[in-house]
């Protein structure tokens, strides 16, 4: 079921990057922007990744809360963040729940071949956990622009 503006964010529990428990609903009364991607460690997931955590305090003022998810594990998510210093969580949706529950989980194409994957997209949620905005052409080196405008 595709989400649109104005619909109430789905909840869900997954785990972090620690293996600890991650729930949604825990950042009610904060304004979150949880943004989905293909791949720990590749180009145009790290540059979207540093892009945020560059501009991670001017998020922050605004009053944004950064979560990335991914479909990739704990232990991949682990590396991610140390190697590039990430400064927010990422979740591990190894059983693709939220990638589907978000709607976002799709056939994609590359050389001819098909297969299924995680759509770069962004949500960004109200205090009241209401979509705020749908960014589908996320712009990797600016996303953080495209955040805050």
């Amino acid at each position: 079921m595709k989400l649109n503006i104005g619909d109430e964010a789905p909840d869900f529990v997954s785990k972090d990057q620690n293996g600890n428990p991650f729930k949604l609903s825990d950042y009610r009364g904060k304004k979150v922007v949880l943004y989905f991607y293909p791949k720990d460690d590749t180009s145009g997931c790290t540059a979207q990744a540093c892009n945020l955590n560059e501009n991670l305090s001017a998020l922050e003022a605004a009053g944004y809360q950064v979560i990335g998810v991914s479909v990739d594990n704990e232990k991949s998510h682990k590396k991610f963040i140390t190697k590039y210093e990430l400064k927010f969580p990422l979740v591990a949706d190894t059983d693709k729940q939220v990638v589907e529950q978000y709607d976002v989980w799709k056939e994609k194409s590359m050389y001819g071949r098909k297969y299924m994957g995680t759509m770069r997209t962004t949500f960004l949620i109200d205090e009241k956990g209401i979509i705020s905005d749908i960014i589908e052409k996320v712009d990797t080196k600016n996303h953080s622009a495209q955040i805050l405008k």
